[in-house]
């Protein structure tokens, strides 16, 4: 399973609704059940992103599946990073040329 972390800021609706933002995770958790993620951690941040999850997930498609999902709901624009541990950097150094 990879390992993703999703960025997430809030758009001007999700400030309007700050308040609904502990149940909107909890919604966010059953949306990425749907999508065949699950959901490791939410973090809420302050700087220049407002919300951190940590995903993880059989592939890309399922994580962008639950992005897009997400964001069409209107509260939140998100940044997806995949992550690699230090089992996973060994094996891409290993294959460098």
């Amino acid at each position: 399973m990879a390992i993703y972390c999703v960025l997430g800021s809030f758009t001007e609706q999700g400030v309007r609704n700050a308040k609904d933002s502990p149940k909107r995770a909890e919604a966010f958790k059953e949306m990425a059940k749907k999508c065949g993620v699950t959901v490791k951690d939410i973090y809420w941040a302050q700087g220049q992103y407002d919300v951190v999850a940590i995903l993880e997930a059989s592939d890309d498609l399922a994580v962008t599946s639950l992005a897009l999902s997400a964001g069409a709901l209107g509260n939140i624009r998100t940044q997806t990073m995949r992550l690699f541990s230090a089992d996973d950097m060994k094996a891409i150094i290993d294959k460098m040329p």
